[in-house]
């Protein structure tokens, strides 16, 4: 006599709020079902906990299980478990589900068959992707992520714009400089436009020339203050940081609700085409800047903007003594996100005998945490001058970081702290108060290398009609 093989239940652990968690228990538990439910999970904590113990492969959840958000559903996903979540139907519940990451949402009166047929191919790992609506009566997707009777979103270009991360060793390198004065040249500010009124949020249309690289159309600009130990980003370009616009996108991506016109309105144009995204105030804000919630970010950036530049904290420690055996948020989870996100990377460094050691190190430490795997790196040195590098710096330091970090393109920027200086008390650029500054050349050069090697930024219309941005505010 020939034994049929023994098929293993697959675990599943049940979070399920109020009177239907025993409906759903009996459904999963019944004869046949192939399922087994490892753990009844009174709240999130315990869900968490279940889930970074190994004791299930699923998870069926409440839609308003208290705390949920994108930060949990990937502590789930790390742990190798795949949730359903039990929504009321409405659209814009299973749309703000489907932002945080929620693998399947189904409708809270899905039939029992389709319900266990559904968890046990999550949990056996043959699901129909992320974000996916089973069963009769499942919510659509319609529109994106909000709250009832929100409109929809404004149409907008279709773009896949860049992402920039500027990013460099501790010791105060120049990074916020090189990111701040880089985005003003990718947006090509220039002389011309100092008359357009300080820090106007208003469109102006910019002059075309070959410092933008636009060709037919400008281009759009995201600057963002991703340091979580110093950010800076705001007092360079003389903008008020009581609120603080990378948290606020931060809190809303976790739940859902941070979509294309909600994070323009969160990064307003200092000037045109130039959009801020201002950092956090204290360095002990950084719990709220998870790198879970800044993937969405960064993605939703590259359709706002052609160019994002996130201006990095100098941390790229992963904190794995911290996150083995219990979920913590990652001290430098910010840092991590951009560089994991980037197309290109910016390494700045100093010029004098400690910065370049730093610098070697530094681009060691990077390569070894391939936090920047396959993305283009570019090195900087900064503030290269005769008095920290001898009678020919450039030289000089270039011969340094050949040799003992095997940098052989550098990009060399000459010291000009008079000049940076009165940009900074001013609250400007260099491109708009000093266009013809030995530094302000070379970091002009530096946006056009970066154009070169990323190439274009393709754009197509919205589907539906031409294309559009999305409007300003009112204030």
């Amino acid at each position: 006599m020939t034994l049929e093989p023994t098929v293993p239940l697959a675990s599943v652990l049940c979070a399920v709020r109020g009177d239907s968690e025993t409906i759903i228990v009996t459904a999963l538990t019944r004869p046949g079902s192939g399922v087994s439910v490892a753990r009844r999970c009174a709240d999130l904590t315990e869900l968490l906990a279940a889930a970074g113990a190994g004791a299930g492969t699923a998870a069926v959840i409440s839609a308003d299980l208290p705390g949920i958000d994108r930060e949990a559903v990937a502590h789930l996903h790390e742990h190798g478990v795949r949730v359903v979540a039990l929504a009321d139907g409405q659209s814009w519940l299973a749309d703000r589900l489907r932002a945080i990451g929620i693998d399947v949402v189904l409708d809270e009166d899905t039939p029992a068959s389709v319900l266990v047929e559904t968890v046990r191919d999550e949990a056996r790992g043959r699901g129909g992707g992320a974000g996916r609506s089973d069963g009769p009566g499942a919510p659509s997707s319609g529109r994106g992520p909000g709250r009832p009777g929100d409109e929809p979103p404004v149409p907008v270009e279709s773009r896949r714009g860049r992402v920039l991360a500027v990013w460099g060793p501790t010791g105060a390198p120049g990074r916020t400089t090189v990111a701040v004065h880089l985005a003003a040249e990718l947006a090509g500010l220039g002389p011309e436009r100092r008359s357009r009124g300080r820090r106007s949020r208003g469109r102006g249309r910019r002059k075309e020339g070959p410092s933008s690289g636009a060709g037919s159309r400008p281009d759009d600009v995201l600057l963002v203050d991703a340091d979580t130990y110093a950010g800076s980003v705001a007092q360079h370009l003389g903008l008020l940081d009581e609120s603080s616009g990378i948290a606020a996108a931060a809190r809303s991506a976790g739940i859902g609700t941070l979509d294309l016109a909600g994070l323009a309105r969160l990064a307003p144009e200092a000037v045109p085409h130039l959009r801020v995204l201002t950092g956090i105030a204290r360095a002990a804000r950084w719990p709220e800047l998870p790198g879970s919630s800044l993937d969405v970010v960064w993605e939703l950036g590259r359709a706002l903007a052609d160019w994002t530049v996130v201006d990095c904290g100098f941390g790229i420690e992963q904190d794995e003594l911290l996150t083995y055996d219990t979920r913590a948020p990652q001290r430098n989870g910010a840092t991590l996100s951009a560089l994991a996100a980037a197309d290109a990377v910016l390494v700045v460094g100093g010029s004098d005998a400690v910065g370049i050691q730093r610098l070697v190190r530094g681009l060691t430490e990077l390569a070894e945490s391939g936090a920047a795997a396959g993305a283009l790196r570019v090195v900087v040195a900064n503030r290269v001058r005769a008095s920290a590098a001898g009678p020919r710096p450039e030289a000089a330091v270039r011969d340094a970081l050949g040799r003992y970090g095997g940098v052989a393109d550098l990009h060399a920027l000459p010291d000009d702290r008079s000049t940076l200086d009165a940009v900074l008390l001013a609250g400007r650029t260099l491109a708009e108060s000093a266009p013809e500054a030995p530094v302000r050349r070379a970091i002009a050069a530096l946006a056009q290398r970066v154009r070169t090697e990323l190439g274009a930024v393709p754009v197509a219309p919205a589907p539906g009609g031409p294309r559009e941005r999305v409007p300003e505010p009112a204030h």
